[in-house]
Formats: structure tokens, sequence, C-alpha cells
């Protein structure tokens, strides 16, 4: 019925009678016009520019939440800042980790729910205000006992949600910077060396006099991996650097935010095992080549997960393992 209308509505707008001719049967130019076509003339004689938003769209630099109305484009989006153009290359450690550790794991944690079973319902995470007061009306819920920090819940493994690798952050500070910026031109130069991304610095927020840290003064570098660069790294710590750590106990059974995240720190010595580093070690000046806090996020919600994914992969653990 609506094309109906929408036929009819054409009909007499066209005057009665719809177009017979197609648009791909239009005279071609003449000669001459095709002769004295010159758009970088006609470009010229413009006075005015065109929108540069008609024909590119630079995204935001900054994501200012989910209401905003300007959105930056996925990451996968070639326009995005973010995208990186990959893969160009397949990492050991991730062809591993595809092949035969994901699978392993899988079986080790696996979750088996028997056909009609339903998950006994859980009671609020987040408690309400009671008492006579009338402030206690409209206010936010209480954070958990114990504590203000609320954990991540543990969801069961299956072959959907296997623990994986997300991601690794190098941190390092260098407080000597405060008086030299030689320090931390040093330090961002091995963390992009052996990182292959760029490093961003930070400045301290304010001023501790215990620890010497002046308001203002950049004294601290990180650097974000993921993808190809981050399976590179752990291949390279696990295979080439750590090995060659004397008296290298492992990462501590401790170490963890109950979060899935396990961190581990690396002294200047260690730092300069890399292969990047080892082979330009006349470049970088052996006292200034700076110690780092090495974090690696995986997708698991707790520490007991992201503990047993690192222990496939060849990071051994030590001492009393907390979950």
């Amino acid at each position: 019925m609506a094309r109906r209308e929408l036929a009819v509505a054409t009909q007499s707008a066209a005057g009665g009678d719809l177009e017979p001719s197609s648009s791909s049967s239009a005279p071609l130019a003449s000669d001459d016009a095709l002769a004295n076509y010159d758009p970088v003339a006609q470009a010229r004689r413009r006075e005015t520019e065109l929108p540069a938003s008609r024909y590119k769209f630079r995204p935001p630099k900054y994501y200012r939440g989910p209401l905003h109305p300007h959105q930056p484009p996925p990451p996968s989006d070639p326009s995005s800042r973010l995208f990186v153009p990959s893969p160009f290359t397949l990492p050991r450690l991730e062809q591993t980790y595809q092949s035969t550790i994901a699978s392993d794991l899988m079986t080790l944690a696996y979750t088996h729910f028997p056909p009609g079973y339903r998950a006994p319902p859980k009671g609020p995470r987040l408690r309400p205000w009671e008492g006579p007061s009338p402030y206690y009306k409209n206010r936010p819920l209480r954070g958990p006992r114990g504590g203000d920090v609320l954990h991540l819940l543990k969801r069961p493994i299956t072959f959907r949600n296997v623990p994986k690798l997300e991601g690794v952050t190098l941190h390092t500070m260098v407080p000597q910077a405060q008086d030299d910026s030689a320090h931390l031109h040093v330090a961002g130069m091995v963390l992009q060396a052996i990182s292959n991304v760029r490093v961003t610095t930070h400045a301290a927020r304010k001023s501790v006099a215990g620890f010497g840290l002046r308001e203002g003064k950049f004294i601290a570098a990180t650097a974000t991996m993921k993808g190809e660069d981050m399976y590179h790294f752990l291949g390279k710590c696990i295979d080439v650097v750590l090995p060659r750590i004397k008296d290298w106990k492992g990462v501590r059974g401790s170490s963890g935010d109950s979060s899935g995240n396990i961190s581990f720190g690396l002294s200047g010595e260690s730092v300069a095992l890399f292969p990047e580093v080892e082979v330009n070690y006349d470049m970088y000046p052996p006292r200034m080549i700076p110690g780092c806090h090495v974090t690696i996020h995986t997708s698991a919600t707790n520490d007991r997960d992201a503990r047993l994914l690192l222990s496939s992969i060849g990071i051994p653990f030590y001492g009393k393992q907390i979950n």
C-alpha cells in the first residue's frame, strides 16, 4: 500500500508520467567541455573553502561518555586514533595459547552444570542505610563489609570465557629526572625499545618531602602493549630475560589485585638483558637504565585463574598463594 501511494505521488510530481528513460542514457559531454575541464583552476577560483568535516572525519581526542553527541569510532575502524593495522606476524606464544593452552585451561577449570540446574539467588552486594535518621532516605547504597572496594564477580569458566591475555603495562619511575632530564629520556628510550610502543610521561601530582618529589616535575613513564606487541614482549621475557636472571625465584604468590591482574618488578640489570637493549648497549648510559614494573592484564576475574594462565605460559610463582 505504501509503495502504491509513493508511485502515485511520484507520478503527480512528474506531471502524471514516470520518466521513461534512464539516467545512464544521458548524452556524453562534448570534446570542448572535456578539454576545458580543469578542477584545479576551479578550486582556485573558489573564494570560500568547503567545510573539512564533509570530507574528513577527525575522531575526538578524549572520550566524554556514552551520552556525548561526538562519539569516537571503535578501535577496529581505520579512522580511529587507536587503530593498529595487524596482524603482520603470528607470535609463537599466541599460537601456543590458541592450540594448546586454551583447551587445557578450559579442561582444568571448567564448571559443569547438569541439565535443569538453576543458580541459587544471590543477595545484594551493596547495603542500604538503616536507621531513624531522615538523611538515610535516597542516600547511595553502602559499600561491602570490610572495605570500600567492590571486587569483580567470579564467573564460572566455560568454553565462552576461557581466561586470556589482554595487555601488558610497563611503568618506571626515575626521581633523578627532576634535576637531570637525561634520566627520563633514557628511561623512555629503553621502554620504547623493549615494548615497540610510544611511551607516555607523567608528572608528580603533588610535592612529597619524604620522597623528594616536586609538583609538576616529570618523573615517570609508562607503555601499554596489546596484540602482537604484547605477545612478543612476553615471549622475550619468558624465553630470554627471566632465565638469565641470577637467583630469580619467580613471581610472589601474593601478587595480584583480586581482579585478574598480576604484577612483578625487573631491576635495571634485568632490563638490560632484553635483546633490543643488549644489541645497542653502548647507546644507553649503564647507570641510567631504569628498572620497571610489569603488570599483566588478563580477562580472568580472580587471581587464581590469572595465576593459572601465567603459569601455563611459563611464568613461575613461589610462596604462599593468596586467592
